[in-house]
């Protein structure tokens, strides 16, 4: 596999940045959950493009506009950039569940876009969240389950249900750290 199809998809809220039952509604409410940034930078060093699958039905619900989840992405474009990271793609689902959407994960309709715009392999492509949803819209397309722990993450795991196969991690620097050395990188 070429370096150019190497990629790691990634839920943002919850597993790059504190997530929050009252949605994230502007930048100052973007916070990195300590060690993300600097996974995301570990696993570009070794080769993977990182790409961002996020439901933001606040766009929906009217909490927030495009306008602030752009500022929101560019503060987290920046944090990441400071450590030596940088983040690929980012893409996102602004409905809510009313609307019945292709995009809106647990349905597929995001990681489609994604395989179809890096033309990746989804056998081989991590997908990495902290709610179930995230979890099934992996599965769905055969991407290898990753659940961590921060965010919703340990509700997710009490709950059980979880795709065969799922891997569980305590963040995302846990699953970087052990992806890697799998990989042997």
């Amino acid at each position: 596999m070429t370096s150019s199809k190497k990629l790691v998809i990634l839920d943002r809220d919850g597993v790059i940045n504190v997530d929050s039952d009252a949605f994230i509604k502007s930048p100052d409410e973007w916070v990195a959950i300590p060690g993300s940034l600097e996974a995301i930078a570990r696993l570009n060093q070794a080769g993977y493009r990182v790409a961002v699958a996020s439901n933001q039905s606040g766009i929906g619900r009217g909490l927030f506009d495009m306008a602030a989840l752009n500022a929101m992405h560019i503060k987290m474009q920046r944090a990441v950039a400071a450590v030596g990271g940088r983040i690929d793609a980012v893409f996102f689902c602004p409905h809510t569940a009313e609307d019945q959407c292709e995009c809106r994960k647990p349905k597929p309709g995001l990681l489609q876009m994604i395989v179809e715009r890096f033309e990746i392999d989804p056998q081989v492509t991590p997908v990495v969240g902290d709610s179930l949803r995230d979890l099934q819209a992996g599965a769905a397309l055969g991407f290898p389950p990753h659940l961590v722990l921060t965010g919703k993450g340990k509700k997710t795991l009490a709950a059980g249900g979880l795709p065969d196969g799922t891997r569980v991690h305590d963040d995302l620097k846990a699953f970087a750290l052990t992806f890697l050395a799998e990989r042997h990188e």
